[in-house]
């Protein structure tokens, strides 16, 4: 095992960025992917991407051609034999994944680490059936891997006790931000940003405009308002997470698929990708009379639905925070959002909430024991 060694597999836009990550922070990179144009075409695309560095004077000449000299395509998992981590960033197919780590292992040396950037798959199945399940853990990067800062660390009930220490040390040198995160569905990001997007559109089902309740957490200090937010991920993909989120946690009420986001992709207007989204291209504009009422209405149900997360074990209130700040850019976490509202009102929000909830949404407001005095 070579501990400069890293493999990549999978060669998307995800896969690409990782790449990069690993061979900017002087790893040697062996890459591949079933497809054959995605493998022909792997050097190219990373050379584009780190000429825009250059142009941007965030890279230099020397430093872009020693990274593209560290990494090679190679021809499938076969060919990873001496790298010390091999991550797969394939599509979310629980049975692929599976075939890949499989024959990884028949590859690479016991001390070395399988790893899934899975955005929503659980790591524990995913390691159901290997020779050697407690080597594999969940390295959840974020898009675009090079610019953001954050990776989730999903650990499952089975990785062994050296995993977690040598991939840190292994990250170390990334120069990424590692949260350690339970194997539950949707990790933390993905989970805890639902009610951000989540009760925005229950509000713009109640009759509120998206440019108005963007505007209130504008004036809030957000970066991004949540339509906003959805344009520039593409409505298409927030509905793919909402709903399976939805699925992965039985239908609960706080992971209600809403109506309006159903509309939305069904429409075709996906936001920046497609030049129209709920309120791209447009501004949000001023914020209502009662944007203090939108921000601590979405603030509540963000804080309480990542107490139910914390009540789940295997995190930290700081790392939630964290988590939330760097995956999402928000100004503040949600444990920092209930310090800041206080707990006494957003249990009264939440109680207020679920009061007037209509029957299908009956249960969504009701405060997670991390919010309830003993």
């Amino acid at each position: 095992m070579d501990p400069t060694a890293i493999g990549v597999i999978g060669l998307g836009t995800m896969g690409i960025g990782i790449v990069q990550v690993f061979a900017s922070a002087g790893y040697q990179v062996l890459a591949t992917d079933s497809q054959a144009p995605a493998c022909a075409s792997a050097n190219h695309r990373l050379a584009a991407a780190l000429a825009s560095r250059v142009q941007a004077g965030k890279l230099t000449e020397t430093d872009s051609i020693a990274i593209l000299s560290r990494v090679r395509v190679v021809d499938g998992p076969a060919r990873m034999a001496p790298v010390a981590l091999a991550i797969e960033a394939v599509v979310e197919d629980l049975p692929v994944k599976r075939a890949i780590f499989s024959a990884l292992e028949r590859v690479i040396a016991p001390d070395s680490i399988l790893a899934s950037n899975t955005s929503s798959l659980p790591i524990a199945q995913m390691a159901e059936g290997l020779a050697c399940p407690g080597r594999l853990v969940g390295l959840h990067f974020f898009n675009p891997a090079p610019a953001m800062k954050l990776v989730e660390l999903v650990a499952h009930a089975d990785t062994a006790p050296w995993v977690l220490p040598q991939v840190r040390a292994l990250m170390k040198p990334v120069g990424k931000t590692l949260i350690d995160c339970p194997d539950r569905p949707g990790f933390i990001v993905n989970r805890c940003a639902r009610p951000f997007y989540g009760e925005a559109l229950a509000l713009l089902e109640e009759g509120r405009s998206a440019a108005a309740m963007d505007a209130a957490m504008l004036a809030a200090g957000y970066r991004l308002g949540p339509f906003s937010l959805i344009d520039l991920v593409g409505a298409d993909i927030n509905l793919a997470a909402t709903e399976g989120l939805n699925r992965a946690m039985g239908g609960h009420p706080r992971y209600h698929v809403f109506a309006a986001l159903r509309a939305q992709a069904a429409s075709g207007n996906l936001g920046r990708k497609t030049g129209k989204g709920f309120v791209f291209p447009d501004q949000p504009g001023s914020p209502p009379g009662d944007a203090d009422a939108i921000v601590l209405r979405i603030e509540a149900t963000l804080a309480n639905e990542a107490a139910w997360l914390l009540a789940e074990g295997g995190t930290t209130r700081e790392g939630i925070d964290t988590a939330m700040k760097l995956g999402l850019n928000l100004p503040r976490g949600p444990f920092e959002c209930l310090e800041a509202q206080g707990t006494d009102r957003i249990i009264a929000e939440l109680a207020r909430l679920e009061g007037a909830a209509p029957a299908h949404l009956r249960g969504r407001y009701l405060p997670a024991p991390e919010l309830v005095p003993a």
